[in-house]
């Protein structure tokens, strides 16, 4: 099973599909949190209150699933992806023992990315809480003109990512929205409070029916 996985996490198709789809998950939602709403507002053919009404409540939607995916999806999916693969996964082997954390392998492959020359003068600059003075990383930075990247650590990163999305804004986001949306648009004012009518079954009306005839 775990061979499988590994398997699953290094198809290098899969780590850029992941990449591209979890990079552009943010900047998705932040656009649709203003085009969507700037849609509805200059549809002249829905009245005033109305629009007002449908792009407050698309904004607060778009917004929520915002929040929930910046504060899980890295945070708790793509951290907890790492150490269960470094953990149970990969234990033991290549790659993993040579970083402490997430944020140290991400500092890593994004100095890894650039070219030697870019690489060499951030190295120097020296900015960094990351040092890579430990396991060769640095040597391997400055003297290799294309570093190993790792990228089985990187496809164990995204994969959490992915899930992490899914789960987020498929799952998630609905249930929390329903639960904050319609009272913030009360606190706007946009949305009345309607007093609960009390609704009773009507009974059937009984007919009286004369036995003595």
């Amino acid at each position: 099973m775990i061979s499988v996985i590994s398997k699953v996490i290094t198809n290098p198709t899969l780590v850029s599909v992941a990449q591209n789809t979890n990079a552009s998950v943010a900047s998705e939602t932040v656009l649709k949190s203003v085009g969507r709403p700037g849609f509805i507002l200059i549809d002249n053919d829905i009245d005033p209150a109305t629009k007002k009404y449908a792009a407050a409540k698309e904004f607060l939607y778009q917004a929520t699933c915002l929040a929930i995916y910046m504060a899980l999806v890295g945070p708790v999916f793509k951290n907890g992806a790492f150490k269960i693969a470094k953990k149970y996964i990969y234990k033991g082997e290549e790659g993993f023992n040579k970083f402490h954390s997430m944020k140290e392998y991400l500092a890593y492959h994004k100095l890894a990315d650039k070219s030697q020359t870019n690489r060499v003068a951030s190295l120097s600059k020296d900015h960094s809480q990351f040092k890579f003075d430990h396991d060769k990383l640095r040597e391997d930075l400055i003297n290799n003109k294309t570093p190993e990247k790792y990228s089985h650590i990187k496809g164990a990163i995204e994969l959490g990512s992915t899930i992490g999305s899914v789960l987020g804004l498929a799952i998630l986001a609905p249930q929390v929205s329903h639960a904050f949306i319609h009272p913030a648009l009360k606190f706007l004012g946009l949305e009345e409070k309607h007093p609960k009518v009390d609704r009773q079954i009507p009974q059937p009306e009984l007919k009286h029916v004369d036995t003595k005839a």
